[in-house]
């Protein structure tokens, strides 16, 4: 029996793992050193309180009982090397997984420069943990505020460093959030500042000019302060120190400045970029290993054009499943299917019911229309999950 292992359960692990449960005669294998899949997109609602952690979060293990394959098992597993000739995988819980096949998807993190001192004090809200402590930090804050504001107001600033999506969309999201708490409350204490520091000319760098244009109008009505031109120096003692020579005070920084694969690709002995991205072909294969695949994320992956698609959940789904097909089509012997990745558009949540968005790069929308359009897509995505989750927990009960 074929072995197939995949390596991340977040979006393009999913996508390939639903591609693969397709054939019931091969042995497939989940590993991810988290119980859950985290919809990722959808934490920065977490932090506004539009949802909770169990709207942003699916089980794997009865994720996988729904999926209905006898031959189908996660492991909550930390990988610690991977052997590609030998086709091992050895965990720090010193488990050892072989395989015939492998899907790499472990995805990417934040990239904290080391030319950056201080930025140990910075929050990653790409982690969910990290998440939910910045949630709870600030929220204590601002009942301090309120607390406190007979006596005295003190000033509440949260620097967003880094202005491509993940950070315009917090910015945009704490902004509305935080309006809303002291209006709700009918607080005097409403002095809450966010800056936006950007390293580019402008925010959003490499989408269109009118996306651009429509999120700037977004922001500047919140009352969020765009820094361009400028980078992060240092930190010290909740100060943050620029490049153009200002220094701003702060209550919380939070760093979005970029990524970098996971660690995980080191162990692999195959082509990588710079960020430590797997380079793969349009087969999402490795360049060297024609067995292990790469996805998502983790993933340099280009268009028929050959420019490098960026990442976002179109292209995790666009990856997912062609990686889990392909392998499907080399155990059957069956010709290989070229990758063929294109962005159906994308848009951008810019607090509450409020988002941008550009459809095919042919329409572009804004306000309630363009949240409901991306409301949709997410629930397109997470309500099949949902459903197999259900379907899992029912069987779990029986055992």
């Amino acid at each position: 029996m074929e072995k197939v292992v995949i390596i991340g359960g977040g979006y393009a692990g999913i996508y390939a793992l639903r591609e693969l449960v397709k054939n019931k005669n091969i042995k497939i294998t989940l590993i991810d050193k988290h119980t859950f899949h985290n919809l990722q997109p959808e934490v920065y609602d977490l932090i506004a309180n539009k949802s909770n952690i169990a709207d942003v979060t699916i089980d794997l293990t009865t994720l996988c009982m729904g999926l209905n394959h006898s031959y189908l098992e996660y492991k909550n597993l930390k990988v610690s090397q991977i052997d590609s000739k030998k086709k091992k995988i050895y965990t720090e819980e010193k488990e050892i997984v072989e395989f015939d096949y492998l899907i790499m998807a472990a995805g990417t993190r934040t990239f904290f420069p080391h030319t950056i001192s201080g930025l140990n004090n910075a929050h990653d809200i790409k982690k969910l943990n990290w998440a939910v402590y910045f949630k709870q930090s600030f929220e204590n804050r601002l009942f301090k505020k309120i607390q406190d504001e007979a006596k005295k107001c003190d000033d509440t600033h949260i620097i967003v460093v880094g202005a491509g999506l993940s950070g315009v969309e917090i910015a945009a999201e704490m902004a509305y959030n935080s309006k809303m708490f002291f209006k709700r409350g009918n607080f005097t204490c409403d002095n809450l500042k966010i800056s936006l520091i950007s390293s580019a000319d402008t925010i959003l760098p490499g989408l269109d000019s009118e996306l651009i244009r429509l999120s700037q109008e977004r922001l500047k009505y919140l009352g969020i302060n765009v820094i361009t031109n400028t980078k992060l120096q240092r930190c010290e003692d909740g100060v943050a120190y620029f490049t153009n020579g200002t220094k701003i005070e702060h209550s919380f920084l939070i760093f979005t400045g970029g990524v970098e694969a996971s660690k995980l690709t080191s162990q692999l002995d195959v082509e990588k970029n710079k960020k430590g991205q797997i380079i793969v072909n349009e087969y999402m294969q490795t360049t060297k290993y024609d067995n292990i695949f790469a996805i998502g994320d983790v993933a340099e992956i280009r268009n028929i054009k050959d420019e490098i698609m960026p990442p976002n959940v179109t292209i995790a789904r666009i990856s997912g499943i062609n990686a889990g097909q392909n392998i499907l089509n080399m155990i059957n012997k069956k010709k290989l299917i070229k990758s063929n990745p294109k962005l159906d558009g994308i848009l951008i949540a810019l607090g509450g019911k409020y988002a941008v968005g550009s459809i095919y790069g042919l329409l572009h929308v804004k306000g309630r229309i363009a949240y409901e359009i991306k409301k949709y897509v997410f629930d397109s995505y997470r309500k099949p999950l949902l459903k197999l989750i259900r379907e899992g927990h029912e069987k779990l009960k029986k055992l």
